[in-house]
């Protein structure tokens, strides 16, 4: 009689002469044909996700201490990330559970059973005991192992692995997101600043207008009306700055919890707004597009869609799997490890799908469906980011456009306004033409604040969309 260790090694090279086969497409990236340059004609080249690549302390171009400090806390803190942080844990622990299947099961399972048996429902009389007591325990090891024959595992490890790595580019995605909104938020709260910087200005300006026409009036060289008028240009400038603090006060609750801060104790001192937009090239490569993390989960899902074609397939074919027993048993605890009460089993066991109603059929059709639709998810995730991008250069461009424009308008204002207050001194206006030209220069002023918070903004707006790792010097 052979061993069982002949007859298990026996086996194992029985089954590893099986041939054996992957059901399913092998993986095969879409070709995405992208521009070499945003709005060129002509040029194409293929694009494929480079999601690996790091994007760095992209915020670092701006040279604001502060927000970076900001950045900083919220790349550990905020919530939001803590949670895909864990999805990611998630996703490769359970691509862990999908490799454990390369390898066999082993269970220990003891037992022990102390049964009384009746002799009569075996048909005997008896004149003696009519039952008798039987003790029974058994220590046994359980092993099974599935043949990977059709692919079924391999397919689900590729599926799993491929859920991983979208995972991580979701938890990228997620970071770059944060780091925009936080670098938006912060540079629209110092617009808010500089812009209440220019109210307070032009408030101290018209308590100066105020006591300048109160005097006059007192000396009877003009008529109350003037000095109703700066009255009320005085009141409704303070009430501007009252709604400017507002502003201000929700800008800065929503750093707090973008940074996962309690709103209630976070405080961001008042700053002026001296920091310019870094330049930006106009022939922005396209192959920037490709770090985008939103782009590679969207291509990493279309990869386990795929691998999931395959394991849908292997329901059709048997299962074989390969199952044994080694242990000892025995009617006594005392001898129950004796060698001579070893016991063992060794053999294969098949599953052959004969009618299932159509669900597997079904379930290959779901799968392929799953696939298409992850295919037109990327087309479309590609599709997007040119759209980001194209807009924000746009946008870019109009906002130089407009700056230039509104910095000439804003000299031609400054100089209306000081030559009415000297003409008004001189008393050859009214007041309502200084409240005018003051009016005119305090807007172009807002404006060209506006303007340059907007290109902050928007530049923010443009890394983001490229995927971060914004470096000036590179471009």
């Amino acid at each position: 009689m052979k061993s069982p260790l002949r007859t298990l090694a026996t086996l194992a090279l029985l089954i590893l002469t099986l041939p054996a086969c992957t059901l399913g497409p092998d993986y095969h990236r879409p070709v995405m044909e992208t521009p070499l340059g945003f709005k060129a004609e002509g040029s194409w080249q293929e694009s494929a996700p480079r999601d690996e690549q790091s994007r760095g302390l992209w915020w670092a171009v701006f040279n604001d201490p502060a927000l970076n400090e900001l950045e900083q806390k919220a790349s550990t803190a905020n919530l939001e990330v803590q949670a895909a942080v864990a999805r990611f844990d998630q996703a490769r622990a359970l691509l862990g559970v999908s490799r454990a299947e390369f390898l066999p099961r082993v269970d220990l399972n003891a037992s022990g059973q102390r049964s009384k048996i009746s002799l009569s429902q075996f048909g005997i009389d008896s004149s003696g005991p009519s039952s008798f007591i039987t003790n029974y325990y058994n220590i046994p090891l359980d092993l099974s192992y599935e043949i990977d024959l059709w692919g079924r595992v391999r397919r689900s490890v590729e599926a799993a692995s491929a859920d991983a790595d979208g995972s991580l580019a979701a938890l990228e995605a997620i970071r770059l997101t944060l780091q925009g909104e936080v670098a938006r938020s912060y540079f629209a709260l110092r617009t808010v600043d500089a812009q209440s910087a220019l109210l307070q200005r032009n408030i101290d300006l018209r308590r100066q207008s105020l006591n300048l026409v109160t005097s006059l009036f007192d000396n009877g060289q003009i008529g109350e009306l003037d000095v109703a008028r700066a009255r009320a240009e005085l009141a409704a400038t303070e009430a501007e700055q009252a709604g400017l603090q507002e502003s201000r006060s929700k800008l800065e609750n929503a750093l707090a919890v973008l940074a996962g801060q309690n709103p209630s104790t976070f405080n961001l001192a008042v700053a002026p707004l001296d920091v310019r937009a870094p330049a930006v090239a106009p022939g922005l490569p396209a192959s920037l597009l490709e770090r985008r993390p939103d782009v590679a989960a969207a291509e990493r899902s279309m990869a386990a869609a795929n691998a999931r074609i395959g394991v849908a397939k292997t329901a059709f074919f048997p299962a074989i799997r390969l199952t044994g027993n080694a242990g000892f048993s025995s009617s006594e605890t005392a001898d129950l490890l004796n060698w001579d009460n070893r016991t063992w089993g060794l053999g294969p066991s098949l599953s052959l799908p004969i009618f299932s109603g159509g669900r597997n059929r079904a379930n290959l059709q779901r799968s392929k469906a799953v696939y298409e639709e992850a295919v037109a998810n990327y087309r479309q995730q590609v599709l997007v980011a040119f759209r980001d991008v194209e807009d924000a250069l746009s946008a870019l461009t109009a906002l130089k456009k407009q700056e230039e424009a509104q910095q000439r308008s804003l000299q031609a204002a400054l100089r209306a306004s000081d030559l009415s207050d000297k003409r008004y001194r001189a008393g050859l206006v009214s007041y309502l033409e200084v409240v005018d030209s003051q009016r005119t220069a305090l807007q172009s002023e807002r404006l060209v604040t506006d303007i340059l918070g907007r290109q902050l903004q928007t530049t923010v707006t443009l890394i983001k969309s490229l995927g971060g790792g914004w470096e000036e010097a590179a471009l």
